[in-house]
């Protein structure tokens, strides 16, 4: 599967192609013990960690019944110059990883790396203000609410 990923809508780069660098997309309908091939056609760094032994990072729903979250996987992963170019005649890169699928119809998530959720933020700010003495180098307030009415915690 060849995929193209949208530049991040708030960005400056965004005009230009740039600031695609991360991905987040479901798989379903998937075979078990297929190989399947992806391309992320339209990266802009010229090097990636992925080149020194970096995964993507999956997410089986399958998995998570039995307790497994956030894994690393992949196999035949290279990070490459492709014959694309930017509109300013800039080069792009492809990512290319294969993943083979161990259950049928599962609904999987594959990301850059593991997402940082709003729980997470949660825990660890309720981790760093029942610290002993916290008080004296730490004060939170709300900076504001996100659009889904979250609060976003100014510290």
């Amino acid at each position: 599967y060849d995929l193209y990923l949208m530049p991040d809508i708030n960005s400056r780069a965004a005009h230009s192609g740039g600031n695609t660098q991360w991905y987040y997309f479901g798989v379903t309908n998937m075979e078990a013990d297929v190989e399947y091939k992806f391309n992320i056609m339209n990266l802009l760094k010229p090097d990636s960690l992925y080149n020194s032994g970096m995964r993507p990072a999956l997410f089986s729903t399958a998995n998570a019944q039995r307790g497994v979250g956030w894994t690393r996987s992949g196999v035949r992963i290279a990070y490459y110059e492709n014959h694309l170019e930017t509109e300013s005649a800039a080069p792009y890169y492809t990512l290319t990883f294969t993943i083979t699928f161990p259950h049928a119809n599962d609904v999987v998530y594959l990301a850059h790396c593991f997402p940082y959720g709003y729980g997470d933020l949660n825990a660890l700010l309720t981790d760093l203000t029942s610290r002993p003495h916290s008080t004296r180098y730490l004060r939170m307030s709300t900076l504001c609410s996100t659009l889904v009415g979250n609060k976003c915690p100014l510290l």
